[in-house]
């Protein structure tokens, strides 16, 4: 597998692969989105706790889940009546681990002038 990260790393994207990346930076860049995000990486979650957590209603977080399930940010898995949802794979952690540690991180402003 690193090797296959590794030749990706190298090679320049494709228009397509660009334009999948911008997509999916456009639908974490909404608020609510990333904060269900944020949410389903701590533990699987249901629909219902999501809500009650960022204090949205049922239905507004079932619109954004949808998007962010077909996006493949997010995996549904059925527990009963229930349906928790919880990060696709690792990736999705250590995007959001790294934008957030650079948002952290002192700035050093270089005085061009």
């Amino acid at each position: 597998m690193k090797k296959a990260a590794v030749r990706i790393a190298h090679q320049a994207p494709s228009d397509e692969q660009v334009a999948h990346v911008a997509d999916l930076f456009r639908l974490m860049g909404d608020p609510t989105r990333l904060r269900i995000i944020l949410v389903c990486l701590k533990h699987p979650t249901s629909v219902g706790e999501i809500a009650a957590e960022l204090d949205a209603s049922p239905s507004l977080v079932s619109h954004h889940l949808r998007l962010l399930r077909a996006a493949r940010v997010l995996r549904a898995e059925r527990r009963g009546k229930q349906i928790f949802y919880s990060a696709l794979d690792r990736h999705i952690q250590c995007v959001i681990d790294d934008i957030m540690a650079h948002v952290v991180e002192p700035t050093e402003f270089e005085d061009t002038d």
